[in-house]
């Protein structure tokens, strides 16, 4: 069984892979991260470790393999491992780790249980990502985290659009994997108007998907 996650003043241990260590205690998850940005801005290294060794959770950012890990020990111990396409991804996922541990990251990515997943192409990550959801509560809520991501409402209000402005080699494995959901839902895809960026999806207007997106709005 999980440790519980207790917010609130703690101390966290940020490790550089040269070695070097900074231990910081904090009194919100704000000021957190004021500290971990300035060590992780401050060096050149290809992982930073986040340690919050009272609940048994780290995670672990690394930049040189374009790779993020969230770890958590104890009597049922796992591991998951998400592939970043944008250097800008990475601090914000230092936020939410410390805000809320392990399971502040549920809904950042596509997260899988080994490393060697995400070295599949990208059809093959969507296709597994996807899989995983096999209730229609939890694909909405999977569909509402990717539009969170990049989506917009058409001005008409008749039409939800996916990666918006995004070219189609951008986030291609979670590309797949809406595609899946939608059809998993039964939602209807239009085809993207002339001028749209080649990586659009744009849905008809849903009252399912109307009610989850407006949690990630």
């Amino acid at each position: 069984m999980a440790r519980p996650y207790h917010p609130g003043p703690k101390r966290f241990v940020f490790a550089a892979g040269d070695g070097e260590e900074q231990q910081v205690t904090v009194g919100d998850a704000q000021e957190a991260y004021v500290a971990f940005s300035a060590f992780f801005r401050d060096r050149q290294s290809d992982a930073y470790t986040i340690r919050d060794e009272p609940a048994g959770q780290r995670l672990i950012l690394m930049p040189g393999q374009g790779v993020i890990s969230r770890v958590e020990d104890g009597v049922r111990s796992r591991s998951e491992y998400l592939q970043v396409g944008r250097a800008n991804r990475y601090l914000p996922s230092a936020m939410l780790f410390f805000e809320n541990g392990y399971a502040g990251l549920d809904h950042f990515g596509q997260w899988f249980s080994g490393p060697a997943d995400l070295d599949a192409p990208p059809e093959t990550r969507g296709a597994l990502r996807a899989a995983m959801f096999t209730t229609e509560a939890a694909a909405l809520s999977e569909v509402g985290r990717i539009w969170g991501d990049s989506g917009i409402v058409d001005p008409s209000g008749q039409y939800y659009v996916f990666f918006d402005s995004l070219d189609a080699d951008d986030d291609p494995a979670e590309r797949v994997e809406l595609l899946a959901l939608i059809a998993f839902l039964g939602m209807e895809r239009v085809d993207a108007p002339a001028g749209a960026a080649g990586g659009e999806v744009w849905v008809r207007a849903d009252t399912r998907l109307e009610g989850e997106c407006a949690r990630w709005s």
